[in-house]
């Protein structure tokens, strides 16, 4: 009986996964937006429909594997919960000030940034998105704060599985809880950090909308597509410890290849889908839009679509890498 379970439970997952993707796939074919080049739209058409396709693939044969880790990390959130407490805490344990320097981070840089552009350049550098002028602090940390917490969930989420390297050697732990634990960490400081966010615009006179409400949204996308590459990574990481290099080098390129300094709107309506293959793109945009724009993130379909396609065949991978590598990985360390 339990057999028997099993197999419809699994194929009613299977079935309704392929039920969505067919429909998000019919969605992408029939969209249609008249004022978008025929050439690009098709071009987004096509790599969208290949992106699904292969995420399909990689269900169907691995559907065991890849639920797996969702499991484990479900039945484990109580304990995920506390040691991201902990591993929070014990980062200022033993200063003084303890938490607040934490927090003080993001007041910093942002009083950084208030003095070099609004009262050193007295806020004459503006950035303009879709339509609306802005300031340029504005305009910047709204940019920044998604980024800084990408750029150091990622960068703990890698390494999880070093610093902790004692827990990995014990047989009864579940080591895929460790990157998770790293992730939400890093997210206490990202929450204060757009709390911060609100703060500024509201002095700039964007004060509280119904838009506001996708910060959400667009926080828990950043979320799981930074789990989503931690996995693979930290698994990688183990193997090829110049991978932490790779990384850091490689932040500081996707930071200027984001649309975080400059706006996306200079950039050629031709070329710009080259820009927004770069999921953070999607992300930075997003709190954008959220803060001082007039548009929901389902009006965006392509971007939205592409994203979560991405992330999924991101997280499919990742995970089948963690898998395959964890029997190894107390041998390494």
């Amino acid at each position: 009986m339990k057999a028997g379970s099993k197999k419809i439970s699994k194929g009613v997952a299977l079935g309704a996964f392929y039920v969505l993707a067919l429909a998000l796939a019919l969605l992408l074919i029939f969209h249609n937006n008249p004022l978008e080049d025929p050439d690009t739209a098709l071009l987004k058409k096509i790599c969208g429909c290949l992106l699904i396709g292969i995420s399909c693939i990689l269900v169907f044969f691995w559907y065991d594997r890849l639920l797996v880790l969702p499991v484990e990390l479900f039945h484990s959130r109580k304990l995920i919960k506390r040691l991201a407490v902990n591993d929070f805490k014990k980062r200022y344990a033993g200063s003084y000030m303890g938490i607040v320097w934490a927090l003080a981070q993001p007041v910093v840089t942002v009083c950084m940034y208030y003095i070099v552009f609004d009262r050193v350049f007295q806020s004459r550098a503006q950035a303009v998105s879709d339509g609306v002028t802005v300031p340029y602090v504005l305009f910047l940390t709204a940019g920044l704060v998604p980024w800084f917490f990408f750029s150091e969930a990622l960068t703990n989420g890698t390494t999880s599985l070093l610093e902790y390297n004692y827990l990995v050697k014990k047989v009864l732990f579940k080591i895929s809880i460790l990157p998770i634990i790293k992730i939400i960490a890093a997210m206490f400081i990202h929450v204060f950090f757009t709390c911060v966010l609100m703060i500024i615009a509201c002095i700039y006179g964007y004060y509280p909308n119904i838009y506001w409400l996708q910060l959400i949204y667009y926080i828990g996308c950043e979320f799981i597509l930074v789990l989503s590459l931690s996995y693979a990574t930290c698994a990688i990481v183990v193997f090829f410890r110049d991978l932490l290099q790779i990384i850091s080098i490689g932040l500081q390129l996707f930071q200027w290849a984001t649309p975080i300094l400059w706006n996306i709107d200079i950039v050629p309506d031709k070329y710009k889908w080259i820009v927004k293959l770069n999921p953070m793109t999607y992300i930075v945009e997003g709190f954008r839009n959220s803060i001082y724009g007039d548009s929901w993130f389902f009006e965006h379909f392509y971007s939205s679509t592409y994203f979560w396609i991405f992330v999924v065949a991101a997280f499919c991978i990742g995970t089948l890498i963690f898998k395959r590598s964890k029997t190894h990985f107390a041998d390494v360390l």
